[in-house]
């Protein structure tokens, strides 16, 4: 009978504020995401040989480059057990020619020459036993990236969720993918579904409890597309028309925590909502 007792530990990457988790149990180790680059999946491998268990299996909650790169590192070739909800593994491997020409210019060596992908495929609603723990997976389809799940772990305490990116903790957020629609929609879907009790363990910022959160992100996401409308109501467009959104979130969300990615999302935005009104 899989144990219900598991300790989780945050791992912070170096290289960008992104978050991978090691859930330890009495017998092994669970990694939930693996950071962007290769010395941060080193130093997260560190994390769990420190540990003096075995890793039992990593779980990939979405399909963005900074929670996946750094698997090659953290399995150093050995055949463990990759989990992904069937979309994540396709965005992942559909993209990794994309991703490969964005992030070598950007990181380098940091990019694994060698990427590793899922190699368990599962779908909502099944549950991976694991190290002794048991987690149940939610598919939520596209949202904060290309495909996003969540993985619930079970247990007779506290509820823990591993949420991704569905829920960032008063950082900015990343919009370029375009499902803003969709992302509202997951967001909902969340705050129905989740244990009212349910902490979160996202992929940036400290793990917090759920239902303040999950709605300060849907408003958040409002904000953002209120704040371009109104630029481009203005007439602003490139470097105007973000320095105008950045301004106005950072009104309403004062940090200068992961700016750089909501910048990043103004163009991709405004053609988004370009092609949708004609």
């Amino acid at each position: 009978m899989p144990s219900s007792i598991a300790t989780v530990h945050r791992f912070q990457a170096s290289l960008l504020p992104v978050n991978a988790y090691l859930v330890e149990t009495a017998s092994g180790v669970v990694v939930v995401d693996a950071t962007l680059g290769e010395s941060d999946g080193r130093a997260l491998r560190a994390s769990v040989d420190a540990l003096g268990k075995p890793l039992a299996a990593v779980l990939v909650t979405h399909a963005h480059p900074d929670h996946y790169g750094g698997l090659t590192a953290l399995l150093r070739g050995d055949e463990t057990p990759v989990y992904a909800v069937a979309g994540v593994d396709e965005a992942i491997r559909r993209d990794d020619e994309a991703k490969e020409a964005i992030l070598r210019p950007m990181f380098g060596d940091e990019w694994a020459r060698t990427r590793t992908f899922p190699n368990h495929v599962v779908h909502g609603g099944e549950r991976v036993v694991a190290g002794g723990a048991v987690f149940a997976v939610t598919d939520l389809g596209p949202g904060e990236s290309p495909h996003d799940s969540i993985w619930l772990l079970e247990s007779d305490g506290p509820w823990r969720a591993f949420v991704g990116d569905l829920v960032y903790n008063r950082m900015h957020a990343y919009l370029a993918d375009g499902f803003h629609d969709q992302w509202l929609r997951n967001l909902e879907r969340a705050a129905r579904e989740l244990p009212e009790d349910a902490k979160l363990f996202m992929g940036h910022g400290e793990p917090a409890a759920g239902r303040e959160l999950i709605g300060a992100q849907a408003a958040y996401i409002r904000a953002v597309l209120d704040a371009l409308q109104a630029g481009l109501r203005e007439g602003l467009e490139g470097d105007a028309l973000a320095d105008r959104v950045v301004g106005r979130m950072k009104a309403v969300l004062p940090t200068a925590d992961l700016d750089f990615l909501l910048r990043l999302s103004v163009e991709p935005l405004r053609q988004r909502l370009a092609k949708a009104s004609v």
